[in-house]
């Protein structure tokens, strides 16, 4: 072939088509399209290990060029992708389960918690912050990095958790309400 169509105009839904077709450069497009953004999650996710979360990413990319066909074309692929990397976390998780839990609550850069306020604000956000989902645990702490870090929608939530929307509303809230509580005495 002279001209190869160019991959990149197309839809993740068709990359992966013709990548279950055979065609390997869907998925370097895909690679190139969420490996950053899957990356920046696995770091968070993984105790801020940068190379274990680069190990994971491979891991994960490894197990869909391995398996093509296991990648549902009728679901949203970034939705699959990060259900894929929670389990894998969760796999982590259980392997590394006698880990000092205060670094399972290093997830949420403090660079990415815009609320307006000074230094010290966002210091004591954070701590009420990284309390709160210390009390809280894992659950609260993915639901939270997938929403306010990867910007996530409640629906795209739900299916990478395999739960029922109404859960990730009911425990945003929740969370919301525990937060606002905690910084109370310093309005």
């Amino acid at each position: 072939m002279l001209f190869r169509k160019s991959l990149s105009g197309l839809s993740d839904e068709e990359l992966v088509i013709r990548f279950q077709q055979g065609e390997g450069r869907a998925l370097d497009v895909l690679y190139q399209r969420y490996g950053s953004p899957l990356l920046r999650f696995l770091y968070r996710m993984l105790w801020r290990d940068a190379q274990r979360a680069k190990d994971a990413l491979q891991d994960i990319f490894v197990k869909v060029l391995e398996r093509p066909m296991q990648v549902d074309p009728a679901r949203k692929f970034s939705t699959w992708l990060y259900a894929v990397a929670h389990n894998y976390c969760k796999n982590e998780y259980r392997k590394e389960a006698n880990r000092d839990a205060a670094m399972l609550n290093q997830i949420i850069s403090p660079t990415h918690t815009d609320f307006g306020g000074d230094q010290m604000d966002q210091a004591v956000f954070r701590k009420a912050l990284d309390k709160l989902l210390d009390e809280e645990g894992e659950l609260a702490r993915t639901i939270i990095v997938l929403r306010y870090e990867m910007e996530l929608e409640l629906d795209e939530i739900a299916s990478v958790l395999n739960c029922p929307e109404g859960t990730v509303k009911s425990r945003l809230f929740y969370l919301r309400q525990r937060l606002a509580q905690s910084l109370g005495p310093y309005k």
